[in-house]
């Protein structure tokens, strides 16, 4: 009981730096702006490619331009924050992300299109979970692992929420009348939320102690460049899968809202999997553990391309985008062993990091490389053999970069 009261007196001390609207705030933001932002647009492209006749080539390749701006800019983002809080920075992102759906919606030609999502890629910078974890560890530091586990918890569910709302819509009306839709709720929860509930003071940065080793050395070791491949291979996989799930099940004949619900049963097995990893933590190693999830990634991706039906026996195999959540968290343990880094400290922590420094921003480009991925899984299925044959090519990514974890993580050890 000494040892509770401690914590908690500790925790009571803390409360003024602590505003209590930042997380609930921020909770719903991340449920509303991933699944208006990113998740609406799975469901709508199929409607989008048959209205306008552009290619599904093409409008994956303006949502993928928009990730890949996102995670240039979060470096940016982050600095920004470091230095001067959340508040401003999300506040405008929302806006910016309003109304690049909005050009989005009224685009009559693809060079508008396109210049929508590069204005929503730098709405996801500083909207999504990376400014989101920096404000809470600057707040709730030294005991912000417990609430960052609650917004990712939270921010699971946004599949789960939009896409069949997304979906439910674009029944009753044209896509762009759906993104407007979506725009203004996005509008009525965001902007108010962040500008409202991150207003606290901002705390100063905490005094870091630089681990040692180069950058250089660490970016260039073996260990370093399997997990850097294993992670590409499979996030590369992950975010092609959200993209490919719905047309895949509309080509097997179900209907777009079901369609939907599959990929919403992503986001609830994402959030069941980040509940389950802690206790699958203390029980396996780091090795066997990522390597088994990224094979089971491998073999539940081929299944969706296998499987004929029936629709529940789909649901319960488009299920397994959850499983990013665990691999994701088992990668970040074995590329970052100090906690801090792994709770989304602030950029210029990383900066003061040196080698770890390196490795944040070699893990931004890796996020990259599966955006672009998006795109030639989309190509692929529209010009040569289908999604189902590419749901097989990605099964083979998911499991090659389970025998590279394997081989990292040994060498690690």
């Amino acid at each position: 009981m000494t040892e509770l009261d401690a914590r908690g007196a500790a925790i009571r001390a803390g409360d003024r730096s602590r505003p209590r609207a930042v997380l609930p705030a921020l909770c719903i933001t991340q449920i509303t702006s991933w699944g208006i932002v990113y998740y609406a647009f799975p469901v709508l492209n199929p409607a989008i490619t048959a209205d306008t006749g552009w290619s599904t080539g093409a409008t994956t390749a303006a949502f993928s331009a928009a990730l890949l701006i996102s995670a240039f800019a979060g470096i940016r983002v982050g600095r920004i924050i470091d230095r001067r809080g959340p508040r401003t920075v999300m506040t405008a992102g929302s806006t910016l992300a309003v109304a690049s759906l909005l050009i989005v919606a009224a685009a009559p030609n693809l060079p508008v299109f396109f210049s929508g999502w590069l204005l929503a890629g730098f709405a996801m910078a500083a909207t999504f979970y990376q400014p989101a974890f920096a404000a809470l560890t600057r707040w709730w530091a030294p005991d912000h692992v417990q609430v960052l586990t609650i917004v990712t918890l939270a921010g699971g569910l946004a599949s789960t929420v939009f896409a069949p709302l997304t979906a439910a819509l674009a029944d009753h009306l044209s896509w762009r009348t759906t993104y407007v839709v979506l725009a203004l709720v996005l509008a009525a929860v965001t902007i108010p939320a962040h500008a409202l509930a991150l207003k606290a003071p901002w705390p100063k940065a905490p005094s870091t102690t630089a681990p040692s080793g180069s950058a250089a050395t660490v970016s260039r070791s073996r260990p370093f460049w399997m997990l850097a491949i294993a992670l590409t291979l499979s996030a590369f996989t992950v975010y092609a899968v959200v993209v490919a799930l719905v047309p895949l099940m509309i080509e097997r004949g179900c209907t777009t809202s079901q369609a939907a619900w599959a990929l919403g049963l992503g986001g609830a097995g994402q959030t069941l999997g980040r509940t389950l990893y802690a206790p699958l933590a203390r029980r396996t190693g780091a090795t066997a553990r990522t390597t088994a999830l990224i094979a089971l990634g491998g073999v539940t991706t081929a299944a969706l391309a296998l499987v004929p039906g029936p629709y529940p026996l789909h649901h319960s195999t488009g299920r397994h985008p959850g499983l990013k959540s665990i691999q994701g968290e088992g990668f970040r343990r074995a590329a970052y062993p100090q906690p801090e880094l792994r709770s989304g400290c602030s950029a210029r922590t990383l900066e003061r990091g040196g080698a770890l420094a390196e490795i944040e921003r070699q893990e931004r480009g890796a996020r990259s490389c599966p955006h672009s991925g998006i795109l030639a899984g989309s190509l692929s299925a529209s010009r040569f053999r289908g999604h189902s044959c590419v749901r097989v090519d990605l099964g083979g990514s998911f499991c090659f970069g389970g025998g590279r974890c394997a081989v990292s993580t040994n060498s690690c050890s």
